[in-house]
């Protein structure tokens, strides 16, 4: 009897041992679409411990060479700490903006780039890339792993945190010697990702810089080659 209920079952999910039913799957691939870069309409409601813990078990969970777990993380609730950060955004960000030229460097100074000050909590994901734990595994030939499992921490937090009605912004626009020295991190620890973290007014149905016409996301067949590398041609 048992044993008929788990071919039905591989049956049901297409044959695949462990597969979700099907709402389960939908609603996974649709926190990936729906996961948005926030920049504007944060809340000031500070998120409840718990759910915050929540978030940061995703990003813990996470896949991580050689299960060296390299990822901590500094929550930063301090408006103090915060205006600091911010006038280091905003210190990196003219010099980021002075790449551009005429209407391009217009487009840049219209763009909302942060919510720094606005999200009631900030994040800042750093990763130990000389953490003995996992002995190494994984890292000899390519060191550069470490980082990302860092990486695979921060896209776990972020999609559990849009299944759970919270808005993230990635902060890229930073000095990593600034973020250092601000939040005392040490020199062989690696800052991977600042990040504001808070309840929204709203969700955007498209990225944002796609929605202002600053760019425009690629076809996935132009991103997809076969056996050997072949650059997009049709990107």
């Amino acid at each position: 009897m048992v044993e008929g209920v788990v071919v039905a079952a591989k049956v049901q999910n297409g044959g695949q041992v462990g597969a979700f039913d099907e709402a389960e799957r939908e609603a996974v691939y649709r926190v990936i679409r729906e996961r948005r870069d926030v920049r504007r309409g944060y809340l000031p409601t500070v998120l409840p411990e718990e759910l915050l813990t929540r978030l940061l078990a995703a990003a813990h969970n996470a896949p991580s060479v050689g299960l060296m777990q390299p990822s901590r993380f500094i929550i930063i609730r301090s408006f103090e700490t915060r205006t600091k950060i911010h006038s280091a955004f905003s210190e990196a960000n003219a010099l980021a903006g002075a790449i551009y030229q005429g209407e391009r460097r217009e487009h840049y100074t219209r763009l909302k780039l942060e919510g720094i000050l606005e999200a009631p909590q900030n994040l800042c994901v750093v990763c130990d890339p000389q953490s003995k734990q996992g002995y190494g595994l994984g890292r000899q030939s390519i060191p550069e792993t470490a980082i990302y499992s860092t990486v695979c921490a921060v896209q776990n937090l972020w999609l559990a945190a849009r299944a759970e009605g919270v808005g993230v912004g990635w902060v890229s626009i930073l000095s990593q010697d600034a973020l250092r020295s601000i939040l005392s991190i040490p020199d062989h620890i690696v800052p991977v990702a600042y990040l504001c973290l808070g309840y929204v007014d709203k969700f955007a149905g498209e990225p944002e810089l796609e929605r202002v016409g600053w760019e425009r996301r690629k076809p996935l067949q132009s991103c997809v080659s076969y056996e050997t590398y072949t650059a997009g041609s049709k990107g």
